[in-house]
């Protein structure tokens, strides 16, 4: 089954909201058997929807419409819908009662604009909106359907799950797919597809699907079966491998995030943490704590971005800043090893560098990151040499110290 999605809205043409409803729908679809084939944006503007419809129409099983359905005058999708399927609005009564309840729970009075969100086509399907007052429609024509969606991302979330994705699969026998992705950390796409070839190779024979996701750090990889569920057990083995092969990049499944890995091993392991940061300016503790319940187990930060506030904040020696640089490995080391110490943690991670684009040397050009880690009484460091785009550079450095930090706990 293919299907084509079609935004409307000048507001995400003009980037003041950005489009997230078109790649969750991807996703979701995907996992009924589904194939999203093109996604449109376009204003809202009575021709331009009815020339999109015209260019999709034709081509595909069903066009998803996210937009346009509110009370104000420039929501007019319904309208023009109307007169591309040829029917008339009137007032669709449960959808009325709901939206009297709706505005009754919230002790609100109705306008006539509210009044009007519950008149709907004659001739199409209501979807059940249980999150607001746009109600969905579906049409039919020649055995092909056009959808309509509120664009508010929860209530159209909620009418795809309830109301849409069961009618798509009735009518159309899908057959839900199964994926399961792995997160890996640190291995750029090319070096981890050259790793892992013999276990590529043997994922495709069996007849799965294999996916590599990219993203600034980090690599997503996506195995599906076609046949759904009944195959997870052998994909959780091709991913058991697949961590055993590489602990130092693979981090974790599906939705995990480093934070939520890290905390949950300090949890378990019974371990504080703290930071000492120059280049990441309390970014890498923003992220530990970006976690409910992180206060369990992060203690504290030091923001020593001079020279000055290492020395008198972490007891960093003139010395080493003097002879080896602040951008080091010894001062790294050491700001690791006394943060742990003035904060009073089990576990302490330091980060310095160049993150640019200007401060560089030939010896030491922008990119250059030391990362130090004091754990188990034993402090040790990493050399990191990144890119030249400074965003990126602190970016990396925040994601690839957790990964770090990960590992390092896992061994322990």
């Amino acid at each position: 089954m293919n299907i084509e999605i079609l935004a409307i809205g000048d507001e995400l043409l003009i980037g003041q909201t950005i489009n997230t409803n078109a790649s969750w729908l991807g996703q979701e679809l995907s996992k009924i058997g589904a194939r999203v084939t093109r996604s449109l944006v376009v204003a809202d503007d009575k021709n331009r929807i009815l020339e999109a419809i015209d260019q999709c129409y034709p081509e595909t099983n069903c066009v998803i419409i996210t937009g346009g359905l509110g009370p104000t005058k420039d929501d007019i999708t319904k309208h023009t819908l109307c007169e591309y399927f040829g029917t008339t609005l009137e007032i669709h009564q449960p959808t009325l009662a709901k939206i009297e309840a709706y505005f009754a729970s919230r002790n609100r009075p109705m306008l006539e604009s509210n009044i009007q969100q519950a008149a709907l086509p004659i001739d199409c399907e209501i979807l059940t909106n249980n999150y607001g007052t746009a109600a969905g429609m579906m049409f039919e024509k020649n055995g092909r359907y056009c959808v309509s969606l509120p664009g508010v991302p929860y209530e159209m979330k909620g009418i795809v799950m309830e109301e849409l994705i069961p009618r798509l699969m009735q009518r159309f026998q899908l057959k839900a797919m199964y994926h399961y992705t792995a997160l890996t950390q640190g291995i750029g796409e090319s070096f981890l597809a050259e790793q892992i070839c013999d276990w590529e190779d043997r994922i495709r024979e069996r007849g799965f699907g294999l996916a590599y996701l990219p993203s600034p750090g980090l690599v997503k990889l996506r195995i599906t079966s076609y046949e759904g569920k009944v195959d997870q057990a052998e994909i959780m083995e091709f991913f058991q491998e697949l961590a055993n092969r590489l602990p130092q990049a693979v981090f974790g499944y599906e939705n995990d995030t480093l934070p939520d890995v890290i905390g949950s091993l300090l949890k378990t392991k019974g371990k504080t943490i703290g930071t000492v940061e120059s280049l990441t300016s309390g970014l890498l503790a923003q992220q530990i704590t970006s976690i409910s319940g992180a206060s369990d187990y992060f203690m504290g930060s030091l923001l020593t971005y001079s020279n000055d506030l290492k020395h008198r904040l972490c007891d960093v020696s003139v010395n080493a800043i003097l002879t080896d640089g602040a951008v080091s490995e010894k001062v790294a080391i050491e700001m690791a090893e006394n943060g742990a110490k003035k904060l009073g943690v089990d576990v302490c991670i330091s980060t310095t560098g160049i993150a640019g684009p200007s401060g560089g040397s030939i010896d030491k050009p922008v990119g250059l990151v030391w990362i130090g880690l004091c754990i188990s009484g034993k402090t040790i460091a990493r050399k990191f040499q990144f890119g030249d785009n400074r965003e990126r550079n602190i970016q990396m450095t925040v994601l690839s110290a957790l990964n770090w930090l990960r590992f390092e706990l896992n061994q322990r």
